[in-house]
């Protein structure tokens, strides 16, 4: 690992958690993913493409909590429009979602 951040370089990064109440095809995209809405709460609702059909249905996402970074740019993937990323841990090229442990509130902040 050769990039070093700064304390102040993380507080930059808005990971917050949220719950996935949509989940679509997502056809156009070059590799298999989903499109997601995510309700954060009083940030509001966002979409995010991911790509993790592998291991996750459409029904197992439904209503997951989810974490994400919330305040990236907003990112044209075909013709969507990604708001948030959602992160996830990579085993060979399997994604794995992170969540909270427990049910938390929708826009709870992950530090």
């Amino acid at each position: 690992m050769d990039k070093i951040l700064t304390f102040e370089d993380f507080t930059k990064v808005d990971l917050r958690v949220g719950t996935i109440v949509e989940v679509n095809d997502f056809p156009e995209a070059r590799n298999p993913a989903y499109q997601l809405t995510i309700d954060f709460g009083d940030l509001g609702v966002k979409k995010s493409s991911a790509q993790i059909t592998t291991l996750y249905s459409k029904e197992d996402l439904l209503n997951r909590q989810i974490v994400a970074v919330v305040n990236f740019p907003k990112k044209q993937i075909a013709k969507f429009m990604s708001e948030c990323l959602v992160m996830g841990a990579v085993k060979e090229k399997d994604v794995y979602l992170l969540h909270p442990e427990t049910k938390v509130r929708n826009g709870s902040t992950v530090n």
